[in-house]
């Protein structure tokens, strides 16, 4: 039998992170603070909590994050970086508060981080990494500005890093990873390319991330963990092999990383909660159809009606 799921000691759990500001675990988060937010924020709309957070509160820290490069830092006074900006373009978006961006700004920043081989960097110090492809690829379209990018050499460069197994690794020859797996299938669903993925090969490498205990691992060989039942998941559902997984089981394994008495959901079970793996647990089950969570885009990483009202908007 499965459990339930805890949603009102879920709503305290990530109510009390926002909370704490000197314990080890805020400390430590500090410097991430707004992808904190992003979790925490969307958990709480996923279980159709929203309401319980003061929004101008939110979006009057969220905009003293920014920097006047254009770009977001992780907290008030912190260096940019483009992962801090997708995540207050996010935040934004959840609360259908975009317009209080400078839009042309924001989006010449993350521009300006391509390279020439289409590739991204974070930030000014220029790390590369196919996760910053897929920050700028879905800020951008996020913003309605995926024209200031190279969308086609950023899918080139994204391809360049897809291996023999049909995974993909975090630069050009790096090993398949679920987490990378997650960012390069979604850039290529938001530019329409996912014509460059052979489907079957990389489904089956995502099915056998599922382990006895129905938990999905990020890695051959590796132990199961909370937060890949969004990265393999998603993707799965996105190349539209997730039938190849037992659904069943991974609901159960995120049950049972719940906190049952406090709230908050774990990497595993019987380990410490936090705000990212609640996040993670919360999503998987939304891409489960979990009854009571809403439905989650598994591209964009926000609620479905969220990315609606964006793009219907538009129109």
């Amino acid at each position: 039998m499965m459990g339930d799921l805890e949603v009102e000691k879920h709503v305290q759990f990530v109510l009390s992170v926002e909370k704490k500001k000197d314990d080890f675990e805020s400390v430590a988060m500090e410097h991430i603070r707004i992808n904190g937010a992003y979790w925490g924020l969307t958990t709480l709309d996923l279980l159709g909590k929203l309401g319980v957070v003061d929004q101008d509160e939110v979006i009057s820290w969220i905009m003293k994050c920014q920097d006047e490069s254009g770009g977001f830092g992780g907290n008030i006074g912190h260096d940019p970086h483009i992962m801090y900006t997708l995540s207050a373009v996010q935040v934004l978006a959840l609360y259908d508060k975009l317009d209080v961006l400078d839009i042309d700004k924001v989006s010449s920043y993350v521009s300006g981080l391509q390279n020439e081989d289409g590739s991204f960097s974070g930030d000014i110090w220029g790390e590369i990494d196919t996760r910053f492809s897929y920050i700028a690829i879905c800020c951008l379209s996020i913003l309605g500005r995926l024209e200031k990018l190279n969308v086609q050499k950023a899918v080139a460069y994204i391809v360049s890093c897809k291996n023999m197994d049909g995974g993909f690794g975090c630069t050009p020859g790096g090993e398949s990873h679920s987490g990378q797996i997650f960012c390069c299938v979604a850039a290529l669903a938001i530019t329409g390319s996912l014509h460059h993925i052979d489907k079957d090969l990389l489904g089956w490498w995502l099915c056998e991330r599922q382990v006895k205990s129905g938990g999905l691992n990020g890695r051959p060989e590796k132990l199961p963990d909370v937060c890949y039942s969004w990265w393999v998941l998603s993707s799965l559902i996105i190349i539209d092999r997730v039938h190849w997984i037992d659904k069943e089981k991974l609901a159960a394994f995120i049950l049972n990383c719940q906190d049952k008495e406090n709230g908050g959901i774990s990497d595993r079970p019987e380990d410490a909660v936090d705000v990212f793996h609640t996040f993670f647990g919360v999503a998987g089950l939304s891409l489960l159809e979990y009854p009571g969570v809403k439905a989650i885009d598994p591209a964009y990483a926000l609620p479905v009606d969220v990315v609606d009202r964006i793009f219907i908007g538009r129109r």
